[in-house]
């Protein structure tokens, strides 16, 4: 599919949605065509209140597109699953052919310029953190960040230094890391280089970079190369199955995958892989596309992925599953649903601000041209938009336990900016934890607290766990969203509840949005429903917790009840609290320090407003308002 952006420079924010907008052809996916329920939509009807989705129902890919196999394919399939050597299958009555790569890979998914560059200059640079190759201990003995040990073990610092220089000035680079890492671990064996994802990162990287470490001037470096690659493949073969389903178990498949379609006598391989990728990609990914952790991360991986998966399809000839290119334009219009007016995404289930010109590259190397999620029942972040204003909020339960990555209790919480700066965000950066980001502040960052949302008696609306995992507490989320006025005129309005805080407190948290249509206004009110019929007695303190963006100023209004935000752009917006209960004794408005991580893992000193109080164990209602005035 030919790229929008061929002979173009990088995109501005919104120009990937407006021009697919622009298309007087069908979008990339043969989709019903539906307005995107924003303000700025012509449809007539308001949009229903709409059944809790279930989060955990994963896309059955023969829901979208069957996938084609011929009787001899499924012998195939099913012999080489059953232990019968590829030689046998692929060529019984030919002598084994000797071990090299194919096919030389073009047009795969781009990596980092910069750290490419580092590379190139002796050190590593992961999440904002330097690190000396010289120094670099490859046995993993010494405890290094956990950004800088994925990037070394999934060796996808290649696509880095593919991207910084031609290919004669990188290949010394990639030959002594390359060398080092081989040096360390020389057969399969266990610990974090052998988890299945990592492994099957790592087997996608040698093939689609070969040229980088195979051509070099080290005689010894390519037959050790080639092995490990044959050993790699091998042992994904009997392992990549035993990862749990998500991006692991699809990393390992598309490895697999492509070794079968760049080796020698890959055939089976390729058919056995390729089937059991279609499984996996339908177990990782929800009904609209988004993946089942609810993580931008892993749904940018998964984006990745596919697209180097396809280029090794092209580069050896062979026609890709229709099923790989549906999965890849499935993916995309969720991630695209995160992008705010910077062209970057939000923060949430832990990430960092991923920054406008990796996404915009990500997708101009995918070819698809789409637009934003509309509907967002499965992946669960709506998004409103009016003119410079947008505003993304989670409405929908934390990922599963078994999906989870960097789980977070982020729901109903929202961000919202306005052009280019964002002025009301999540801390995110939970998963970049161990970088710049101390190891002890990660688990912090996953709490409710660190999100622009309602929490009561400092308690969390789902369990934080170790190790990225998530306990009890959300499990439902009700959703409506309706337009205002006559076709939208007037704005566009999202009410929310979730459940979590019923089992501790008997109350439900309802919040309500409402957009103006010109983007000037957003309003909204915090609800404490009780879920039985009698409240219980008593009183119970509760936060409500805005997150400023990175330079925005806030000073409190002499009476208490409202605040001006001036963005560092310029915008000034004003902060109000409404209604009769904010002038109770015991509820106040504050500043108060916060922090912002942003994509390269960043932390920046930043402040948060705060509702605080005490209010009844019946329930309460909290009103409030964020109008731009300059």
């Amino acid at each position: 599919m030919e790229s929008l952006f061929a002979g173009q420079k990088a995109p501005s924010p919104d120009e990937i949605e407006d021009r697919a907008a622009a298309e007087t052809e069908e979008p990339a996916l043969p989709l019903a065509q539906r307005a995107e329920p924003g303000v700025q939509t012509d449809a007539g009807q308001a949009e229903q209140a709409s059944a809790p989705p279930e989060t955990s129902r994963a896309l059955a890919l023969s829901d979208v597109i069957a996938p084609k196999a011929r009787a001899g394919e499924t012998l195939i399939r099913m012999a080489y699953r059953l232990g019968v050597p590829r030689q046998a299958l692929a060529a019984p009555f030919r002598r084994a052919s000797p071990l090299r790569v194919l096919a030389t890979v073009e047009a795969a998914a781009p990596g980092d310029r910069a750290a490419g560059t580092a590379l190139r200059a002796g050190h590593f640079l992961v999440q904002g953190v330097k690190q000396p190759i010289a120094s670099l201990d490859f046995t993993g003995s010494t405890r290094l960040s956990p950004g800088i040990e994925r990037a070394i073990h999934s060796f996808s610092w290649l696509a880095d230094l593919a991207a910084s220089a031609p290919r004669a000035d990188c290949v010394p680079v990639a030959e002594r890391i390359a060398k080092a890492w081989l040096d360390a671990h020389r057969t399969p064996a266990r610990g974090t280089p052998w988890e299945v994802e990592l492994a099957g990162l790592r087997l996608m990287a040698w093939l689609v970079h070969a040229p980088l470490v195979l051509s070099g001037n080290d005689p010894g470096l390519k037959p050790r190369l080639l092995e490990a690659i044959d050993d790699t493949a091998d042992w994904l073969d009997r392992k990549a199955a035993s990862a749990g389903a998500g991006l692991g178990q699809v990393a390992g498949w598309a490895g697999v995958t492509a070794a079968g379609l760049l080796l020698p006598e890959g055939r089976p391989r390729r058919l056995y892989g390729e089937a059991r990728l279609i499984r996996a990609l339908g177990d990782m990914v929800g009904e609209d596309g988004g993946v089942l952790a609810r993580c931008p991360a892993a749904q940018i991986e998964a984006i990745r992925l596919l697209t180097d998966l396809i280029a090794c399809y092209e580069a050896a000839e062979v026609e890709a599953p229709q099923a790989l290119f549906v999965m890849r334009e499935l993916l995309v219009p969720p991630l695209l649903a995160l992008r705010h007016g910077d062209g970057g995404l939000g923060s949430w289930q832990g990430q960092g601000a991923v920054d406008a010109h990796r996404l915009a590259a990500l997708i101009e190397a995918t070819g698809v041209r789409t637009r934003p999620l509309a509907e967002a029942g499965h992946w669960g972040f709506h998004r409103l938009r009016a003119r410079d204003t947008q505003v993304q909020i989670d409405a929908a339960p934390p990922p599963r336990a078994r999906h989870a990555r960097c789980g977070c209790a982020s729901t109903l919480a929202f961000e919202l900016s306005d052009g280019a700066a964002r002025v009301i965000v999540n801390c995110g950066g939970a998963a970049l934890a161990g970088g710049q980001v101390p190891a002890r502040i990660g688990q912090g960052l996953r709490a409710s607290a660190a999100h622009s949302t309602l929490v009561l008696d400092n308690a969390n609306s789902t369990a934080v766990e170790l190790h990225g995992k998530l306990g009890r507490g959300v499990e439902t989320v009700e959703i409506e969203r309706r337009l205002l006025g006559d076709e939208g005129r007037d704005g566009v309005r999202i009410e929310a509840s979730h459940d979590g805080y019923e089992a501790r407190f008997g109350l439900t948290h309802r919040r309500v949005l409402s957009l103006r249509a010109d983007g000037t206004e957003l309003a909204g009110e915090d609800i404490l429903v009780p879920a039985g019929r009698k409240g219980k007695r008593g009183k119970i303190g509760f936060a409500i917790r805005f997150h400023l963006g990175k330079g925005v100023e806030a000073r409190l209004s002499e009476d208490g009840r409202g605040a001006s935000l001036l963005t560092a752009d310029g915008k000034l917006w004003q902060f109000r609290l409404r209604g009769d209960s904010a002038a109770a004794g015991d509820i106040a408005l504050a500043v108060e320090d916060s922090l912002w991580v942003d994509g390269e893992g960043r932390p920046h000193p930043t402040e948060q407003l705060v509702i605080e109080g005490l209010t009844s164990r019946g329930g309460g209602q909290f009103s409030w308002l964020l109008r731009k005035t300059g």
